[in-house]
């Protein structure tokens, strides 16, 4: 039974390992139809079971379309479905917060230095719009913890780099659950209310100035703002 198991998982490394070439290579593309299942079973030494499975396993990950009566089409993944892998795979960690801000603060700060030369009047509008709304809604802890979300996301979106935003919506649902945390302990806090206010109209500031290493400074400094929130809920849950 072991050998059995351990065939198959194999089976199914030779598959993804195959389709993840093909596509790096560029000899699969968005829209190219697979080799029948016999010839890829046949090329890849696998069981049209095994076969199957992987494929129904790309498929819920968006890698492939499976359809009926044509085959396996190539498709673009989906990074909501990415997004969910990784709250379930650090769902069972106690410091999975701590360890998604780290990775916020790496996404973030390379975006701002991106952004000052990539982000359009567009975006810059975009931001202005979220700075406004997070001003509005600062003694609201759910909305406004949306919109802080949505600032820092356009920040990530004016970086027009692909990697960081794929990155940035696999953790987007523990970060906005932490926004919420966040914004109930400092509900009582004006001074700290205010800070988050006037950060983000200055991380906007400086991405309009042109300098990268004042916006990434920018995006630090706030984020300083969150290290202390973190430290304060830390104390309060134990």
């Amino acid at each position: 039974m072991q050998g059995a198991t351990r065939k198959s998982a194999n089976g199914y490394e030779r598959v993804f390992g195959f389709l993840r070439e093909q596509l790096l290579s560029g000899a699969l593309k968005e829209g190219d139809l697979l080799l029948p299942e016999r010839e890829l079973c046949q090329a890849l030494e696998v069981s049209r079971p095994v076969l199957r499975e992987a494929l129904r396993a790309l498929s819920i990950f968006g890698v492939i379309e499976i359809r009926h009566g044509v085959g396996s089409v190539v498709s673009r993944p989906n990074i909501d479905v990415l997004g969910d892998f990784f709250s379930f795979a650090l769902a069972n960690k106690g410091n999975a917060v701590d360890e998604v801000m780290e990775a916020r603060i790496a996404v973030e700060c390379q975006a701002a230095r991106l952004a000052v030369s990539r982000a359009g009047i567009g975006d810059f509008e975009r931001m202005r719009g979220f700075a406004d709304a997070i001003a509005k809604t600062i003694d609201d802890p759910v909305v406004g913890a949306r919109a802080d979300y949505e600032f820092h996301m356009a920040l990530v979106d004016a970086s027009a780099a692909t990697a960081l935003r794929s990155m940035y919506i696999a953790i987007a649902d523990l970060l906005q659950r932490s926004h919420v945390e966040r914004r109930v302990l400092v509900a009582a806090d004006a001074n700290t209310r205010q800070q988050i206010i006037d950060d983000h109209y200055r991380i906007l500031t400086t991405l309009t100035e042109g300098n990268p290493d004042e916006a990434e400074r920018a995006v630090r400094n706030h984020f300083e703002i969150g290290r202390a929130i973190r430290m304060r809920m830390s104390v309060h849950r134990a």
